[in-house]
């Protein structure tokens, strides 16, 4: 059996992929293609290109972020919208914190 803490970790990095993608954006705005090799290297775990894509788009559809076409390549800013729910989200990470 796999310690809990590890399941707890794949729910909250896999299922909750927006809020890491998000938490980039805010610091810059990025490439589509760029954002599953930074989730790597900002928080440590692989998501899989066609879901961090998938994720993009929902954000997009749902107006969290905006995204501009340069050549072939497209490319991601956080919209206030997103930024109020990075905020909510960040407050409710402290809230399950004080636990």
């Amino acid at each position: 059996m796999r310690p809990p803490i590890e399941r707890l970790r794949k729910k909250v990095q896999k299922e909750n992929l927006w809020f890491f993608i998000l938490c980039l954006l805010e610091k810059r705005g990025m490439y589509a293609f760029k954002i599953r090799n930074a989730i790597k290297e900002e928080f440590g775990f692989l998501s899989g290109n066609v879901t961090a894509y998938k994720v993009l788009y929902l954000l997009e559809r749902g107006r969290y972020v905006k995204k501009t076409i340069d050549g072939n390549k497209t490319y991601y800013r956080i919209t206030g919208k997103g930024k109020d729910q990075l905020k909510m989200a960040r407050k409710f990470f402290v809230e399950m914190e004080k636990l």
